[in-house]
């Protein structure tokens, strides 16, 4: 008897380690995915604001800035737009990565209680 129980124990302790093995992977890859998509934005976002900055210092009177100043207003706006896309993109695939973990917990408690039912089937014919 003692043999069965260490058996399900174990066995049921392995799933719970492949299920934990498979969860953590699954929220590094997410990790890397939302860093990258946030390194990516910056950098198009820094050359984007190198680039007016360049301009910006060409700007040599009221007439320059006249002109430069409505290409500020618009790199500010895209510089918002862009970060608030990506922030919801990074959201969107966490939400994502956050049901396949669930979906691996379901699985996991689907499993140990099927286990626990094939036991307590089995466990009134044993004690006979």
């Amino acid at each position: 008897m003692y043999e069965q129980i260490n058996a399900q124990f174990v066995s049921m302790t392995k799933q719970m380690a492949d299920s934990a093995l498979k969860a953590s992977a699954l929220a590094f890859e997410n990790f890397e995915r939302v860093v990258g998509l946030q390194i990516k934005t910056a950098e198009d976002r820094i050359n984007a604001n190198i680039a007016f900055l360049g301009e910006a210092a060409e700007v040599r009177d009221f007439e320059g800035l006249k002109t430069i100043w409505p290409k500020g207003v618009q790199l500010a706006k895209e510089n918002a737009e862009r970060f608030y896309g990506a922030q919801q993109e990074a959201v969107g695939q966490t939400l994502k990565t956050q049901e396949a973990i669930g979906q691996l917990i379901k699985a996991q408690f689907e499993a140990a209680g099927e286990q626990v039912a094939k036991a307590a089937a089995k466990a009134p014919k044993a004690a006979r």
